[in-house]
């Protein structure tokens, strides 16, 4: 292996003062922040450090009726009745605050989840903007949304959505929900509940109508009072297809409508006539941005026999590179695991690779002694049979295949029950397209990964879901066509 220089940095942390972090969190019902009428509480903490940061309240049954009626209340007299370009004007008003505080959703963000600040400073949080000026310029014309000239919101919309990308999740939920028309009950991870909290205070400061978005905080247990709730029009989830399979089990046979966005295993499809290098990077943002903690990461990669040595040379040297360490720190690459549990499950799927046979690669790196790690991890001689080739890890683990010709490629990136992502790896046009069309996944990009845009549809087939979120696709799911 060739020597490429390992440069030193100097410490550059963030500061937390930039977050004012309460002792204690209400939920957010109708306009203002309530204590759970059982007084339960759970606590949230630091994944990187295991420090406590705050007591969030727990919702039950009568906290989710609250809610519930909260958000009924404001549909049936003020949103709905609502001109659109002033519903618009609530949207861009977010939208331009959360540009301003900028800075601080990131800090509480990279503390509550465990991801780098740098993400979260130039990624996380300026996409979640960006879906809120996106879907403001949509409010008033809904008639062009192609569900004809007088589409309808559905009422109440619950949304659930996962600890991996909170407050961006929260946009891609609550940004079309609102432009529709819909007023929302939202309930973010019991692991990352804080930046949600603060989005309430967000709405607060932006005038936005008692009870037109209301954050409730909870368990399992309270996402399947909000789902099951008999006066909810509209369930939109993010997470494992597992929980998916439930919430569609139990709306079945109602008039509730559903967008499930849900797990995935991407193929990252290298050629031979590839850019080497720029693939390296491809590969690397694909399965070690966010810890790996992405619904569409490529996971599996899926390298032309030929150039196998050459690539996995080349991509051993960029492992060695990352930095890992706390996230809090500018040039840290690689954050914290968000939990003791989702780490538990990395460790035993990671083992199951080395039980079933593959070869497991890791670079030389010390992991800090307290809170949830793992080290970037490569396992060579994977075949499809192989746990770490079938089941997501969620998690910076890369699971490496081999092909000769394109048609096996498409065989076996095709090979799975999800159908979310795809990467593809090629000097030729005419490639990309003939892969691209026989590829079973909702969002393919060619010589790149992981890019996103407001106005760009995403979502998958099979086990990863139903529906799409952003783009005019993904605010259709919240609208009823006038016919």
């Amino acid at each position: 292996m060739s020597n490429v220089n390992k440069f030193e940095y100097a410490p550059a942390p963030e500061s937390s003062a930039l977050v004012d972090i309460k002792s204690e969190y209400g939920l957010f019902i109708n306009g203002k922040f309530v204590a759970p009428k059982s007084g339960k509480t759970f606590i949230t903490i630091n994944p990187a450090t295991e420090e406590v940061l705050s007591k969030i309240a727990y919702a039950e049954l009568a906290d989710v009726n609250l809610a519930v009626a909260a958000a009924r209340g404001a549909f049936t007299k003020t949103w709905s009745k609502m001109p659109p370009a002033e519903r618009g004007k609530y949207l861009f008003k977010i939208a331009r605050i959360l540009q301003e505080r900028t800075r601080e959703f990131a800090v509480l963000e990279t503390l509550d989840n465990g991801k780098p600040i740098r993400e979260t400073r130039d990624t996380d949080i300026p996409l979640a903007a960006a879906h809120f000026f996106y879907h403001a310029g949509w409010a008033d014309k809904l008639s062009y949304a192609g569900l004809g000239q007088n589409p309808k919101p559905y009422g109440v919309a619950v949304q659930i959505i996962p600890w991996n990308f909170p407050m961006l999740m929260l946009a891609w939920k609550i940004a079309p929900a609102l432009a529709a028309g819909n007023t929302v009950v939202l309930k973010p991870a019991e692991t990352t509940p804080l930046t949600a909290l603060l989005f309430a205070e967000v709405c607060q400061q932006a005038g936005l109508p008692a009870g037109v978005v209301n954050i409730i905080t909870g368990d399992g247990a309270t996402g399947s009072l909000l789902v099951n709730h008999p006066d909810v029009d509209k369930v939109a989830f993010t997470g494992s297809t597992g929980v998916g399979k439930a919430i569609a089990k139990a709306i079945a046979g109602s008039k509730k409508s559903a967008t499930l966005e849900l797990g995935g295993k991407g193929a990252n499809i290298v050629f031979e006539d590839a850019a080497i290098d720029e693939a390296v990077e491809g590969i690397v943002n694909g399965i070690f941005f966010n810890q790996g903690h992405v619904c569409c990461a490529g996971s599996r990669l899926l390298i032309q026999e030929n150039i196998q040595d050459e690539l996995l040379e080349k991509l051993k040297e960029r492992i060695n590179l990352i930095r890992i360490g706390n996230p809090m720190d500018k040039n840290t690459d690689l954050g914290a695991i968000n939990s003791a549990a989702q780490l538990g499950r990395i460790k035993a799927l990671a083992d199951s690779g080395d039980i079933e046979g593959a070869m497991r690669w890791s670079p030389s790196c010390t992991l800090p002694t307290a809170g949830f790690w793992y080290p970037p991890t490569i396992f060579t001689g994977v075949s499809q049979s192989h746990r770490i080739a079938r089941e997501e890890i969620f998690g910076p683990v890369l699971s490496v295949l081999t092909f000769r010709t394109p048609q096996e490629a498409i065989e076996k990136a095709n090979n799975t029950p999800f159908g979310l992502s795809a990467g593809i790896w090629t000097d030729k046009g005419s490639k990309i397209l003939w892969t691209a069309k026989r590829l079973r996944a909702g969002v393919i990009w060619a010589n790149t990964f992981n890019k996103f845009d407001p106005a760009s549809p995403f979502g998958g087939y099979k086990e990863s879901g139903w529906g799409r979120e952003g783009g005019r696709h993904g605010l259709s799911g919240y609208l009823k066509g006038d016919n």
